[in-house]
């Protein structure tokens, strides 16, 4: 079936056709409910107050931060421990354009558009209205190539805000383009050939987007390509963004928590590092998402067969791998371990992420949707057989070329049912929450340097940080 581009007009706004059915009666947990009513200087007098060591001034200009670039992102945290029973939250990696509005309950009985609202409302007007004077004229669009579900739900909530018709464009790696740029502009064409320019555009593209859509615009692209690249959709200048921000801040007493990495790593080397964390490692293709492109490795088998397979770029990173207390790897942070989540009737514990998404606003950053995910099997001392499946969290299933699909059994909602069987609190989604800002401000510094006076995009600078031709080469630089 050929895609179509869809023209969204106002007051369609559906709830069913932008949740899933578990979410569309579902009650957000009180706990969850009232995190997301404290406002900033709540969570800087809680978070001071069990960290005394921080600066609280520093976290004050970190929560009131206004991103330049990276305008909204989630991030992929665990909850573990240490052999001494500290506990934390560790980032895996923040996404750019990421989901979650179509799992999260509603905060009022009248939150109809629920997250929709909260991140077009307060966000992506706002950013629009900055740049009003320097945009060139046009329409307003969705552009996407997976989730349809929510970026309906996006188009959807954009038209009954500004009483506009929304494009709804499909923009897939590898097909008929329906959009392209010219001049710097953003164009779609529509069926009858009829050529429409785009002032705006709300970005859910998420396979290799670099490779038709360029890294500045003068259509302003929420969020930019350059966002990905800079750290939004490519692990390896991720934790290079957050190693440099760490540093910036470390003096403050605040810390990006992250596994220990190895970064610009070539495929033969892979062995040495995976020995280096004691057999037991994460390898991930940088550049992938939706739980495509990592690997994880607790035994000969495993590495071998990552080994035998041809991959399309050149670098990797490795990290240190957290599982059971009996085979996670030992990093030079110690050893972490997962928490998991509360034992069921039958006993068995699963490894769950938390997946947290933030947007920046003019008064700084706000949670806009929050939700877990479990792995398929219980975590147990013994080495699993098949590690992913005891370790992998990710919900997305590729189904076939640009066809997704959602194993929404292992979905876990903020709500009354779910929320209980996480194991955690109020105290540890701030955490999650400060986490993941700061990784979204690093990321917006690296975007930021990333870019010239004159605004262009930096090659020379970016190719020194992630040398990988094969990525290089996809990259739509104008």
């Amino acid at each position: 079936m050929k895609r179509r581009i869809e023209v969204i007009k106002p007051d369609n706004f559906e709830q069913e056709n932008h949740f899933y059915p578990k979410a569309l009666n579902s009650q957000l947990h009180p706990l969850v409910s009232h995190f997301f009513n404290l406002d900033h200087e709540r969570i800087i007098k809680r978070y001071s107050h069990l960290n005394p060591q921080i600066c609280t001034d520093t976290l004050r200009e970190i929560l009131s931060y206004e991103c330049k670039h990276f305008f909204w992102g989630g991030s992929d945290l665990f909850y573990v421990t240490t052999q001494a029973g500290n506990r934390r939250m560790v980032v895996l990696e923040t996404n750019s354009c990421p989901s979650g509005q179509k799992s999260m309950p509603p905060r009022t009985d009248a939150d109809e558009h629920r997250g929709f609202k909260y991140l077009i409302e307060n966000s992506f007007l706002p950013a629009l209205k900055k740049r009003k004077k320097r945009l060139p004229a046009g329409a307003l669009a969705v552009i996407y190539d997976k989730n349809y579900m929510e970026t309906s739900g996006y188009a959807s909530t954009l038209a009954d805000l500004t009483g506009e018709d929304v494009y709804l464009v499909p923009h897939f790696n590898g097909e008929e383009q329906m959009a392209d740029f010219e001049n710097g502009v953003l164009h779609i064409t529509l069926e009858t050939g009829e050529r429409i320019p785009i002032r705006a555009a709300f970005r859910y593209v998420t396979q290799k987007p670099w490779n038709r859509i360029p890294t500045t615009s003068k259509t302003f692209i929420f969020n930019s390509t350059l966002v990905c690249l800079s750290g939004g959709r490519n692990k390896l200048l991720a934790n290079k963004a957050y190693e440099l921000y760490n540093s910036e801040i470390a003096e403050s007493g605040l810390k990006i928590n992250m596994p220990e990495t190895i970064k610009d790593v070539n495929k033969l080397e892979i062995p040495l590092w995976v020995q280096k964390f004691g057999g037991k490692a994460v390898i991930k293709i940088p550049y992938s998402n939706a739980g495509q492109g990592v690997f994880t490795i607790t035994n000969q088998d495993e590495l071998d067969a990552f080994m035998q397979m041809d991959y399309p770029y050149d670098q990797f990173i490795v990290q240190s791998l957290i599982g059971h207390y009996e085979w996670s790897s030992t990093s030079e942070h110690g050893k972490f371990f997962h928490i998991g989540t509360v034992p069921n009737k039958k006993g068995n514990i699963y490894i769950a992420d938390l997946r947290l998404m933030v947007y920046s606003s003019p008064k700084g950053f706000m949670p806009c949707a929050v939700y877990a995910r479990r792995a398929r099997k219980p975590l147990e001392a013994s080495y699993p057989e098949d590690s992913w499946e005891v370790l992998g969290t990710n919900l997305s299933v590729k189904t076939g070329e640009n066809q997704w699909d959602s194993d929404t059994s292992r979905l876990m909602l903020m709500d009354q049912k779910d929320f209980n069987s996480l194991g955690i609190g109020t105290d540890d989604l701030i955490e999650a929450y400060i986490q993941t800002i700061l990784t979204v401000v690093a990321i917006d510094k690296m975007a930021e340097q990333l870019i010239s006076k004159k605004g262009t995009f930096r090659t020379k600078l970016f190719r020194s940080l992630d040398n990988d031709k094969s990525l290089f080469n996809e990259i739509m630089i104008s």
